[in-house]
């Protein structure tokens, strides 16, 4: 009779996630013949077949769909025991992990270097981008993690509180911004966030009841950018104090002594809650570790 092996099981978890050959292929960094190979032996193993197939989209069977929960277990149960037994250099693989523009910009660095530290054999693969195209991401399983605006409202969704990050308004010194004034604001042009963020709409709907002249806001889904053309002078934003810190000590910008604020940032990291997985509840504490120590 013939043996599956653990590479033909971790290939029947993640293709019954992705139902996908392609995906499949790419997120175990191998082919798709490799994939239908790997599929075929688990399936003569067992005796069993275990997907339907049509036009390289897969959907399990009634006994492959009976299998599944055994399966999951069956990798986290390995998984487990790397972890009790300290051997966490035994775990291999590739861990995607999607990160909104704020955290790339800060503590991103030393979470990455403490990966590496404790999973010495996992391959990080980066994704940096808007919280809302990491939400889709990981809904689709296209990622395995995500450092983002949180939390992620799905019962399919485990999330771990990163902290809030406030906003303040500031300005370059160039500009003589410095009452607190709405029209000091309203007066340039107000670099912020992207249009369907929860800043942006919080500084939209501020100035267009508190001023009635005109208004000239301009959205990006770039922090740099709105860093960079605050910086020189084109305009003011409100931006995490955590990503200006450093240029407010250095003098190359002002805080604005404006009142009203947008809302804090609340990040979470944020991961599958099933199947359950040891190396993404460790690799999320991490996050929420280091997140703290670079506040």
């Amino acid at each position: 009779m013939a043996k599956w092996t653990l590479k033909q099981l971790e290939t029947f978890v993640c293709l019954t996630r992705l139902e996908n050959f392609r995906r499949t292929a790419e997120r175990l960094n191998t082919t798709q013949p490799n994939i239908s190979a790997r599929l075929a032996g688990f399936e003569d193993a067992l005796g069993i077949r275990l997907f339907e197939r049509d036009a390289g989209s897969v959907k399990l069977t009634p006994a492959g769909q009976n299998l599944l929960g055994y399966a999951e277990r069956a990798l986290n149960a390995i998984e487990e025991l790397s972890a009790q037994s300290g051997r966490t250099d035994e775990l291999s693989g590739i861990l995607r992990i999607g990160v909104a523009e704020l955290i790339a910009q800060t503590w991103l660095r030393h979470y990455l270097r403490a990966l590496k530290n404790e999973f010495p054999n996992v391959d990080v693969e980066l994704e940096i981008d808007l919280t809302i195209n990491l939400r889709n991401s990981l809904a689709q399983r296209s990622i395995d993690i995500a450092l983002l605006n949180g939390p992620v409202t799905d019962f399919n969704i485990n999330n771990i509180e990163l902290g809030s990050y406030p906003l303040i308004w500031v300005a370059s010194p160039g500009l003589h911004v410095a009452n607190g004034d709405i029209s000091a604001i309203a007066a340039h042009t107000i670099f912020t966030h992207a249009r369907h963020t929860r800043a942006y709409v919080e500084i939209a709907a501020h100035l267009r009841e508190q001023w009635d002249g005109p208004i000239h806001i301009s959205p990006s889904g770039s922090l740099a950018t709105c860093l960079q053309m605050t910086s020189e002078g084109l305009g003011v934003a409100a931006l995490p104090l955590r990503l200006v810190r450093n240029m407010l000590e250095a003098g190359e910008l002002v805080e604005i002594a404006y009142d009203w604020k947008p809302s804090p940032l609340t990040f979470t990291s944020s991961y599958p809650h099933t199947p359950v997985s040891s190396l993404l509840k460790r690799a999320a504490e991490l996050a929420r570790n280091i997140a703290e120590l670079h506040r």
